[in-house]
């Protein structure tokens, strides 16, 4: 299970306002809860889950329905294409099929074969297999 409280971060204040340090980006973001956990799941993506940096590809943009939308890290397999879909949700936030749903509809246009849901406490992952999802249990 993710545990965002085991992993660490670089955070600093500006004039009463918090941010942290996107080490993909190399650049300091607004630390809002949704920002932190998708940070420290991205430093368990590589420091736990051993993927390459340069397979996180964050804020990845999808068109729903002529509306952009973006989903919160897609990691890309060796053929360049998505093979897992992240959406992180903040740690107050619980897991629901709401969540599940959203993923999912941004995954019809992904087309990743993993999505996962997190909020930094739980998570969640399925597996895609020919059009129809199974919930994963060692991911």
């Amino acid at each position: 299970m993710l545990r965002i409280s085991n992993i660490s971060a670089r955070i600093k204040e500006i004039d009463g306002e918090k941010y942290i340090w996107d080490k993909l980006r190399r650049k300091w973001l607004v630390l809002t809860p949704e920002e932190e956990v998708r940070q420290y799941t991205i430093e368990w993506l590589v420091n736990a889950k051993g993927v390459p940096p340069l397979r996180i590809a964050q804020e990845y943009p999808v068109n729903v329905n002529g509306q952009n939308q973006r989903a919160d890290i897609v990691i890309i397999d060796e053929l360049a294409k998505p093979y897992i879909l992240v959406e992180c949700k903040a740690a107050d936030v619980k897991i629901t099929d709401e969540v599940l749903r959203q993923a999912l509809r941004y995954n019809s246009f992904v087309g990743a074969r993993y999505v996962v849901l997190t909020n930094g406490e739980k998570l969640f992952c399925y597996e895609c297999s020919d059009g129809k999802y199974r919930a994963v249990t060692n991911f």
